[in-house]
This record gives C-alpha cells, structure tokens and sequence, in this order.
C-alpha cells in the first residue's frame, strides 16, 4: 500500500440507537463523542457513534420482518379498480 494516502483506520464503538446495543470495530469514521471500553489491557477511550439500525434491531435479523403477499396485494389492487385478469 502507498504510505500517507489512506485514511486513518482505528477503534471505534457503535451503538445502536433503538436497542443501546454496543460493539467494538475498527472504521475511518469519527465522532467528537467518545465512551470508555473494558479491554485486556484496561480500560481504553474510544470514539462512539450512534447508528439508527443495526443486525441487533433490524426487522431482517429480529425476525418481525413484514413478508407481503404480491398474490393478495394484486387482487386486492384488482378488486379496487375493477380490471379483469388479462389472459
């Protein structure tokens, strides 16, 4: 790799808005808030930032994910404006 081009790749913990679920990765983004961190060497600062959605609150990874019917949802789109199935 080319020294002095990449941006600078260290720790940071984000947090999951709707559940407060936390986790330690590494990432280029930043944030001016910061949390501190049990680690093997003690405890550590790190940046945080707060995201919306993670696995730990996405409806996908939860399981209450909304399957939709497309069968129903174009009978339903037919019995609304009255069209005949095309054949």
């Amino acid at each position: 790799m080319k020294p002095h081009i990449h941006p600078d790749y260290h720790p940071v913990v984000f947090q999951d808005a709707a559940t407060g679920t936390q986790f330690l990765t590494r990432s280029t983004a930043t944030s001016a808030r910061t949390i501190e961190w049990a680690t093997a060497e003690g405890v550590q600062t790190y940046p945080l930032i707060v995201v919306d959605i993670t696995s730990d609150s996405h409806p996908f990874w939860t399981g209450s994910a909304r399957h939709i019917d497309a069968a129903g949802q174009v009978e339903k789109f037919r019995r609304r404006y009255g069209g005949s199935p095309r054949r």
